[in-house]
């Protein structure tokens, strides 16, 4: 197993240059550095001199991709993409292109916190709420509560995560003003801004999830296992349960492993329409600002989550299912 993880980590490293690579090279294809100056300063007058003094202060002043006259000399490697891809590799995010130069480092470790006071509650009901209603729908399959649960699924997935959204904040904070409409606050305060977003977020999802799970689960129910169990005189509860729920184990895993990066890189709709600031809400700040160097580092943190949730997830195989080998 140790030599598949450590292939695998070997094959992110080649995924991770490539991105960064690719991110790199379409981000400068739409802007230039004295395009990103031009934005960042403002104004309408803004002498040569000024755009070379950003570039200077953020490090764009030297070539982007390769340097032709400075071949054979120690100068030879001072290239944006140079410098930066090493910086991202080691972990050093630098500072931000806007006008503040904020720490993306100290950002990143602040905003996590609070994304995952909102990603972590949604990730574990998420996963109980549907796997329970999935169960339920397959327990009473060909019945009128599994054809309305469908629908309702179906209605659920249909409608967009905007308009739980809109609808939400209308009810639950204008009309009954049992929560706070946005905003955030340390501490156990934070529960009453995190209420209805975790909810709202969990109906969004339920549709899809639970059709999902349900299909599985009605994969499962039809195999011999499950006729061996019922033959042995066990209740259809812990039918489902105890057998088809283990044996459906490794769909959910990867589904919930999927999910993964984005408990740690949060929600970017949920976050800016609540007022969360948590790394959604960064991501949605840098793209409309064009700031080139958060887009870069959180595609790179988004890659990294990525890439490790899929290793995660080939181990979590062999913990749940003992006939998978990892070679």
């Amino acid at each position: 197993m140790l030599g598949y993880i450590a292939r695998r980590l070997g094959y992110g490293v080649l995924i991770l240059i490539g991105v960064n690579l690719l991110t790199f090279f379409l981000f400068f294809t739409v802007n230039t550095p004295d395009d990103m100056a031009r934005l960042n300063i403002g104004g309408k007058r803004i002498t040569q001199n000024q755009i070379e003094k950003w570039k200077s202060e953020r490090g764009y002043d030297k070539p982007l991709y390769w340097n032709p006259a400075a071949q054979g000399t120690d100068k030879a490697t001072r290239t944006v993409l140079w410098e930066r891809s090493v910086s991202l590799m080691m972990l050093n995010f630098g500072r931000s292109d806007s006008a503040r130069s904020t720490d993306i480092g100290h950002e990143v470790a602040t905003r996590m916190g609070v994304s995952l006071q909102l990603a972590v509650p949604l990730f574990i009901l998420q996963l109980i709420v549907s796997v329970t209603f999935s169960l339920m729908l397959v327990f009473f399959r060909h019945s009128r509560i599994d054809f309305w649960g469908v629908v309702l699924c179906v209605l659920m997935l249909s409608i967009s995560s905007l308009f739980y959204i809109i609808v939400g904040q209308f009810m639950f904070s204008r009309v009954l003003r049992l929560v706070p409409i946005s905003g955030f606050a340390p501490g156990l305060d934070a529960v009453r801004f995190l209420v209805l977003p975790v909810v709202l977020s969990l109906l969004s999802r339920l549709g899809g999830e639970a059709r999902l799970y349900r299909a599985m689960f009605l994969e499962e129910i039809g195999k011999d296992y499950v006729r061996t169990a019922r033959a042995k005189g066990l209740s259809e509860t812990v039918v489902l349960f105890r057998h088809v729920l283990r044996n459906a184990l490794i769909p959910i895993i990867t589904s919930a492993g999927s999910y993964l990066p984005y408990v740690f890189l949060g929600s970017l709709v949920f976050e800016s329409f609540f007022g969360i600031p948590g790394l959604g809400a960064f991501v949605i700040e840098a793209i409309s600002g064009q700031d080139f160097a958060i887009v870069r580092t959180m595609v790179f943190l988004g890659s990294v989550l990525y890439i490790l949730s899929n290793v995660l997830i080939d181990i979590a195989y062999t913990w749940v299912d003992p006939r998978v080998r990892l070679s």
